[in-house]
């Protein structure tokens, strides 16, 4: 997995591009058009520093290789986060991630399982009878979506 690039924010005021200008003061940025403020987050405020510079993409404020070249995040991340802006809009930099369901262990399989785990069966004889991989099952194991019962005597 690629390691999050998390962008550089100036203590002095530094511009962005004629109009605009940023800078960090005590955990908080702020970003100037002119010499009015117009918009501020917190320093660690990841996804609302993706909002706002990609507004500024949209709306014409800003070119990417200028957000890309004052935050010292790569171009292809503001062109991806534009993207993601144009859309799905302001609310796609907050939505939780969409993540793949349990596309194996469903509700009745699971039962199943720690029923049979219950008995005293072991992972790999669950997992086989239930024509499931053993380590799908000890991974829900170790998960905590499963808890291993009593070893057969």
């Amino acid at each position: 997995m690629a390691q999050k690039q998390w962008p550089q924010f100036p203590d002095e005021l530094t511009p962005i591009n004629a109009d605009l200008a940023v800078q960090r003061v005590d955990d908080r940025v702020s970003y100037f058009h002119g010499h009015l403020p117009i918009f501020s987050h917190a320093e660690t405020d990841l996804n609302t520093f993706r909002l706002i510079t990609s507004q500024f993409c949209v709306n014409g404020n800003a070119k990417q290789v200028e957000i890309a070249r004052t935050f010292k995040v790569s171009g292809i991340s503001v062109k991806r986060y534009v993207k993601r802006y144009r859309e799905v809009g302001p609310g796609g930099f907050y939505a939780a991630r969409r993540r793949r369901g349990a596309a194996v262990l469903t509700a009745p399989v699971l039962s199943e399982a720690q029923a049979l785990l219950d008995e005293g069966l072991a992972v790999v004889e669950v997992a086989e009878q239930l024509k499931l991989k053993a380590n799908t099952l000890a991974k829900a194991v170790r998960a905590g979506r499963l808890h291993q019962g009593k070893k057969k005597a």
